[in-house]
């Protein structure tokens, strides 16, 4: 009876813990009706609310039926928690998929683009709460959206190129159209926007104080069958009262003209031609910074970047999806990865050392 009843406590902890990660997995991304809203909330705060390839399968079901539903008028996403919207996909499950799962290295930057392309598409308004940290595929979820709201503790940054990978999920598409060469800048560096700066350089539509962002959504979620219009008009109310760094001038403004001729060579070469030549000290920390990325990166962002300054949205993701698998049957992403890179998903530390002038020109 003693085992017996030891092999039942046992059976019950099991099934319990079956289910226990069956709900983890289940809540990876909360889709909820509210008010007027359909409501996604990236749900891995302990993982900076990374991307799955579950994750994108559910937001992308549900956008579709939301996007049908007469009684949803406007769909918001937000992250979990208070360091991150989306610090970008699950890269470290990407790499150890090279030797074992070829299909889901396919699948998820497919699915990943095709989410993209359905954002960018979308016919109800699309409104990106992007508080804190929102880098690589949370700027995928978010930059294509109608409505991006920033707040004083967003964190920007396309940082692919330190991997061997490069800035994708519509990068090509929307960095060559920030101001002057600002895009080119980001993509090559990797250099993080904060605060009000996201606003700035555009990659927000509007900025509200954290502490009103709540509030923010509240409202909308009030609405009473809101036009676009509307929408528009909370979201401007709300900016158009936050205070915060105000006054203060974009961190990049006293650099845009140098960056705009340093980044408008056809070539890595030459932008690094021009740096050297500069010697300023904001040029010479721009050249060690670009020194530490993969040089095959590099030329593969400033290429597609300049291809996708000319292509439709479409266009630009059947582009990186290309350039993905390539990039995933090469040696520098896994080597980046295996390294600790990322370790945080954010943090960046030097792996590359060889000159990008080693690379031949292509």
């Amino acid at each position: 009876m003693s085992r017996f009843n030891s092999y039942k406590r046992t059976n019950i902890i099991l099934q319990h813990l079956k289910m226990s990660n069956h709900t983890d997995a289940a809540a990876e991304v909360l889709l909820e009706r509210k008010g007027c809203a359909g409501v996604i909330t990236l749900n891995r705060p302990r993982f900076l609310n990374t991307l799955t390839l579950g994750m994108i399968r559910q937001i992308y079901a549900q956008l579709k039926k939301w996007e049908q539903d007469p009684k949803t008028f406007l769909i918001i996403i937000k992250g979990a928690g208070e360091k991150a919207f989306c610090a970008g996909g699950d890269i470290r499950a990407l790499s150890e998929a090279r030797n074992t799962n070829q299909k889901m290295l396919q699948d998820l930057f497919r699915e990943e683009y095709i989410l993209n392309n359905a954002i960018d598409s979308c016919q109800k308004p699309y409104i990106a709460l992007i508080h804190g940290i929102t880098m690589g595929g949370g700027v995928g979820v978010s930059v294509h959206g109608q409505f991006r709201v920033a707040t004083e503790k967003s964190v920007f940054a396309m940082p692919e190129t330190a991997i061997g990978l490069f800035p994708d999920v519509g990068g090509g598409y929307f960095l060559p159209r920030l101001q002057g060469k600002l895009g080119y800048f980001l993509a090559l560096t990797g250099f993080r926007l904060k605060g009000r700066d996201v606003y700035t350089a555009g990659i927000a539509t509007h900025f509200v104080d954290f502490e009103k962002l709540g509030m923010l959504e509240e409202d909308l979620l009030a609405l009473k069958s809101p036009s676009k219009e509307n929408i528009a008009d909370v979201l401007e109310t709300y900016h158009a009262k936050s205070k915060t760094d105000q006054d203060k001038p974009f961190i990049l403004e006293e650099h845009m003209d140098k960056i705009n001729s340093w980044f408008s060579a056809n070539t890595v070469e030459q932008i690094v031609d021009n740096l050297q030549q500069d010697g300023s000290s904001f040029a010479l920390e721009q050249l060690k910074v670009i020194k530490k990325m993969s040089p095959t990166s590099l030329k593969i962002t400033l290429r597609q970047l300049m291809e996708g300054s000319s292509k439709t949205l479409p266009e630009v993701l059947i582009m990186e999806y290309r350039l993905s698998q390539a990039c995933m049957k090469g040696h520098d992403f896994h080597e980046g990865v295996r390294a600790g890179h990322f370790r945080n998903q954010y943090s960046l530390s030097p792996i590359f050392t060889c000159s990008v002038l080693s690379v031949k020109r292509r």
